[in-house]
């Protein structure tokens, strides 16, 4: 089938209405930026609009029914079909919506979300998984990593459980040989080397990917859309890609506009550009003062990546090279990244180097911002 359509995406929102933000002295994201930040591009799209546009979690700030409230309405005026999968902050507790405390906002549980964002996505209101044929010919796939334990706690980490693996099973099978992406919150594939395995990293994946990625490879669907890590990155295993998308509010404030055609081979080719937003009314210096800003505060996470194995400096050692590496996560954030330290110890050197968007042969590969993906069935 030759297809040929354009989409854009915008991942963790974290939406939060100014009577709704509270602050956090060691945060990372602007969540004072959400509103206008997504208006701009919603200004920008609309004025060519897409066919649709996918936010793969995350919308609001920490779960406020207020905020997913005020963005199901805001989506609703769209002149174009949005698609929605829920995030680790969009959903707190399992059932928050239960716990009347005058002295907490008022957050949703896990069965508000369909309901809230019935028409985007979720047709049923009911289900936590669905099913689109968002164009013809083309199959949208959501699906819900966040899991708790039975306290009603998140777990930690993205998982999906046995009930939602049937149900997907069902559906690939239905959908064989059919068009198929994939939209779910935490990542799939691994952004940062040993993410699957590290303390810090793990926390951003869905805990039994493998089992995923193993059922989406045998279905030949091509491409997976993911938030939750807040960084631009395009992750490759075979002839499966994962495109995370970085955070609204968090530097680099990025977004895609994406475009799949079809080659006079029968090839599809995704062609992907992202965007920025360089300044919103009373932040006119946004990537500069963002990128400060997430320096500012990686200061504990600078330390504890230095003073930790495998670098294992001393507190002292940890300290005298803090500075010098301060933009790390802010250069990871933005994709493509390149780091060149030439004040540390070798060893330190080679473990930063690990993170350059190379190859697997070592030459640079620079496709997590811009880049052409062909995409194999």
């Amino acid at each position: 089938m030759r297809l040929n359509f354009r989409f854009a995406v915008v991942s963790d929102l974290h939406i939060a209405l100014p009577k709704t933000i509270w602050d956090a002295p060691h945060r990372f994201h602007l969540v004072e930026v959400s509103i206008p930040a997504f208006e701009q591009i919603l200004a920008q799209i609309e004025a060519d609009p897409p066919d649709f546009l996918l936010l793969p979690g995350d919308l609001v700030q920490h779960g406020e029914r207020a905020n997913h409230e005020w963005l199901a309405k805001r989506l609703a005026q769209l002149p174009f079909p949005t698609y929605v999968v829920p995030g680790n902050h969009d959903v707190i507790r399992k059932d928050d919506n239960l716990h009347c405390d005058e002295n907490k906002p008022d957050r949703i549980g896990l069965t508000d979300f369909p309901a809230i964002y019935q028409r985007f996505g979720y047709t049923d209101g009911q289900q936590l998984d669905y099913y689109q044929e968002i164009l013809p010919g083309v199959h949208l796939i959501g699906l819900n990593s966040n899991a708790f334990d039975e306290t009603g706690e998140q777990i930690g980490t993205g998982f999906i459980d046995e009930n939602q693996f049937a149900w997907l099973d069902a559906k690939l099978a239905e959908l064989s040989g059919q068009f198929v992406m994939v939209m779910v919150h935490h990542n799939v594939l691994e952004h940062l080397p040993g993410q699957a395995s590290s303390q810090l990293g793990q926390r951003y994946m869905i805990r039994n990917a493998p089992e995923l990625v193993s059922r989406l490879k045998a279905a030949k669907v091509p491409v997976a859309f993911t938030g939750h890590l807040h960084v631009q990155d395009i992750a490759q295993s075979d002839n499966f890609y994962a495109i995370t998308t970085g955070s609204l509010v968090s530097y680099p404030h990025p977004y895609r506009l994406m475009s799949l055609t079809t080659d006079e081979q029968g090839q599809y080719h995704l062609q992907i550009e992202t965007q920025r937003i360089e300044s919103v009314p009373d932040w006119p210096t946004l990537q500069a003062t963002s990128k400060n800003w997430m320096g500012e505060r990686s200061f504990p996470f600078i330390l504890k990546l230095l003073s930790d194995p495998p670098l294992s400096l001393t507190l002292e050692e940890a300290r005298g090279y803090a500075g010098d590496v301060r933009d790390f996560w802010a250069t990871v954030a933005a994709g493509d990244a390149t780091f060149d330290y030439p004040k540390l110890p070798e060893k330190a050197q080679q473990y930063f180097r690990q993170y350059n968007a190379t190859c697997p042969a070592g030459r640079p590969r620079l496709i997590d911002n811009n880049a052409t993906l062909t995409l194999k069935q």
